[in-house]
C-alpha cells in the first residue's frame, strides 16, 4: 500500500477536485476509461472499493491499496490530463494552484523515486517542434491511400490558414484514424494481440478494427512504442473528434475549439507520422 501522508493526500484533493464525490470534470465511463488506459489499473475492481464507491471514494480506496510508484504513475498522469483539459478549454487554469500543482509532482517524484522516466513535456515545448517534410510513401500504405493522405495534408494545411479550427481538426483526426487502420491492418496479430486491444463485452474477443475508435488506435500502438508518449499526451482534443461532428453533442461536451488547440491537433498528426515511418 502507499504510504500517503495526511497532508498530501489533503493537496491532492484540493487539486484534483474531489469534493462531493467527483474528481476533476470525469464521467464514470472516462473515469474508468482514464485508469485503464493511461494508468494500467482497473479502477472499478473491488479492490479499490471504499465507502460510496464515488469517484473521489474508488480514487482514496487506489490510494490505499497500491504500491507507490503506481500511485505516483497515476498522479502524473492526473497532471497531464488536467494541463489536457485546460489547454482544450474544458478546464479553467485559474482553478487550479500553481503552488498546489507544483506540490503533487513532488508528491508523485517522493512515491516513484523519480520523475526522470516520466514525459514531462509542456505544451509550448510539443507545439514548436518542427517536423518538416511528412514522408507518407514510408508508411507503406496502398498507393492510392497514400494519394489521398497527401490531399488531405494539403487541406488541413489550407483549413489551418485561413484558421478554421473545427475542420482541422475533423481533418486531423479522420487522417491519423485512417493511418493507423492501415497500419493496424499491415500488424494485425501484433494490434489484436496486445492486452489494451478493445474486446466486445459479451464474447470477451478482440473486436473488428472497423469497430476500434481513435482512442483504441492510439493506445495500442503506444502500448507497442509505434507512437511516442507526446503523440499520446496531446490526442485528447483528437481523441473525441467524432463527439464534435454532431453539433448537440459538441453543445454538450462545451467544446470550443479555437485556432491554438487545431495547432496542437496538426502537431500529434504529424508526430505520429514521423513516429510510425520509422
Amino acid at each position: 500500500m502507499s504510504n500517503l501522508a495526511t497532508n498530501e493526500k489533503l493537496v491532492l484533493e484540493k487539486l484534483f477536485q474531489m469534493g462531493d464525490g467527483y474528481v476533476l470534470n470525469f464521467s464514470d465511463r472516462t473515469f474508468a476509461e482514464f485508469f485503464r488506459d493511461d494508468v494500467g489499473v482497473d479502477i472499478c475492481d473491488k479492490r479499490y472499493a471504499y465507502k460510496s464507491g464515488s469517484k473521489a471514494n474508488r480514487m482514496r480506496g487506489f490510494w490505499q491499496v497500491a504500491e507507490n510508484a503506481l500511485v505516483g504513475k497515476s498522479i502524473i498522469k492526473l497532471l497531464s490530463y488536467l494541463d489536457t483539459q485546460i489547454l482544450i478549454g474544458s478546464l479553467k487554469r485559474e482553478n487550479f494552484s500553481h503552488e498546489l500543482n507544483q506540490r503533487a509532482r513532488a508528491i508523485a517524484g517522493r512515491l516513484g523515486g523519480s520523475l526522470q522516466n516520466v514525459d514531462v513535456e509542456t505544451e509550448g515545448e510539443f507545439i514548436a517542434k518542427q517536423f518538416g517534410n511528412l514522408p507518407l510513401e514510408r508508411l507503406g500504405l496502398d498507393s492510392g491511400i497514400t494519394a489521398i493522405l497527401k490531399q488531405r495534408i494539403d487541406e488541413i494545411k489550407k483549413s489551418l490558414g485561413v484558421k478554421a479550427a473545427l475542420g482541422s481538426i475533423f481533418l486531423c483526426g479522420s487522417t491519423l484514424e485512417g493511418i493507423l487502420l492501415g497500419v493496424a491492418s499491415m500488424k494485425a496479430k501484433e494490434f489484436n494481440q496486445c492486452k489494451l486491444s478493445p474486446k466486445d463485452k459479451a464474447t470477451g474477443k478482440v473486436k473488428q478494427f472497423s469497430e476500434w475508435t481513435l482512442n483504441d488506435f492510439i493506445n495500442v500502438a503506444r502500448d507497442l512504442k509505434l507512437l511516442g508518449e507526446d503523440v499520446k499526451k496531446f490526442s485528447h482534443a483528437l481523441r473525441d473528434f467524432r463527439n464534435y461532428i454532431h453539433p448537440y453533442q459538441q453543445l454538450s461536451s462545451g467544446f470550443d475549439p479555437d485556432e491554438h488547440t487545431a495547432r496542437i491537433c496538426w502537431q500529434v498528426l504529424q508526430a505520429a507520422i514521423i513516429q510510425l515511418s520509422n
